[in-house]
């Protein structure tokens, strides 16, 4: 999700569901470190909850910059065990990492020791032709030696050499019953699963008991969530159990837009937030139109609000005239 759940997105998803638990794009623990830290970890307070997700593979790199992180205010500090990019392999941290578990949990007895909000992992099952159910339940049990308690798994290998990044979301299958089966071995971890989840149907059915007496204590949306974000409108009464109606894209916007006019007026530019909201209208009448308001109106200079207004009232009238056909 690199360059896509920056601050401007992560504020968008927070007009459509209050609950879900948001993370950041991965950031290196040296970026935190030496990097500008307001670019790198700025957020809104209206983000929370919402985790730091870091990388690295060096234990005092990584309490650092945790311990920057939860200085700044966040709610969970992340490690990326599970990012297969050329530049995270020659990094030594991301995916690679699966091959070591004995560092990773040394990173995160280091994270735990260095703050004071939770620590969690997320990794794949295994990398290359290692064996899942070796290597997933050895980095699991070393991290859980260390105190971590919660592991987000991406449900299927990645191919370090061989296949691109895209193809590493796609090509390996996917083994959802090897992580039930890590939750039935584990019950005392939370374990929660991620991958090719393109619904809130499939979301439900991982967090349901399907007849082995395992259920999942959380399920990650990534693509799912960015390419149609009118879905997380939904999240809290499906997934949280809340009453009241769900967020429908009008009303999200709603509750986007006294963020969006504060962030122009500090001089961000309208694209750095529309390009998150292309996919709100998605399956709706005029969401074409939508998109295309968005992405030419909103480059011109001095572009503001009104491109958005104009954008609504395009999928507006698209739903008027297919109601009166």
């Amino acid at each position: 999700m690199m360059d896509w759940t920056d601050r401007h997105c992560r504020a968008f998803h927070r007009a459509l569901t209050g609950r879900a638990l948001l993370y950041t794009e991965m950031v290196t623990a040296p970026a935190v470190i030496h990097g500008d830290r307001e670019r790198l970890l700025g957020f809104d307070g209206i983000e929370h909850p919402v985790a730091l997700q870091l990388g690295g593979s060096e234990p005092d790199q990584l309490a650092q910059a945790a311990r920057i992180g939860a200085e700044r205010g966040y709610d969970e500090i992340n490690l990326n065990v599970g990012c297969p990019s050329d530049r995270v392999q020659s990094g030594r941290f991301g995916a690679c990492l699966m091959k070591e578990p004995g560092l990773v949990a040394d990173c995160m007895a280091a994270i735990r020791e260095a703050v004071d909000v939770p620590a969690t992992v997320k990794c794949r099952i295994g990398v290359d032709d290692q064996d899942p159910e070796q290597s997933l339940f050895a980095t699991v049990d070393a991290c859980a030696a260390a105190g971590v308690t919660t592991f987000i798994i991406h449900a299927r290998k990645a191919w370090l050499k061989g296949l691109s990044p895209k193809e590493n979301r796609d090509v390996p299958p996917l083994d959802y019953a090897l992580v039930r089966r890590l939750k039935r071995e584990r019950p005392h971890l939370t374990v929660c699963i991620n991958g090719g989840i393109a619904d809130l149907d499939q979301a439900e059915a991982h967090l349901a008991d399907a007849g082995d007496g395992v259920r999942l204590d959380g399920v990650m949306l990534g693509r799912a969530a960015y390419h149609e974000p009118a879905l997380l409108g939904q999240v809290d009464r499906r997934l949280f159990g809340e009453a009241g109606p769900d967020i429908d894209p009008w009303t999200a916007l709603d509750r986007y837009r006294p963020y969006m006019a504060a962030r122009l007026e500090a001089g961000t530019a309208l694209p750095a937030m529309t390009r998150h909201m292309l996919g709100l209208m998605h399956g709706r009448p005029g969401a074409r139109a939508f998109r295309r308001i968005l992405t030419v109106e909103a480059i011109r200079p001095g572009a503001g609000l009104e491109v958005v207004d104009r954008a609504v009232e395009a999928v507006r009238e698209a739903e008027a005239r297919r109601q009166a056909a």
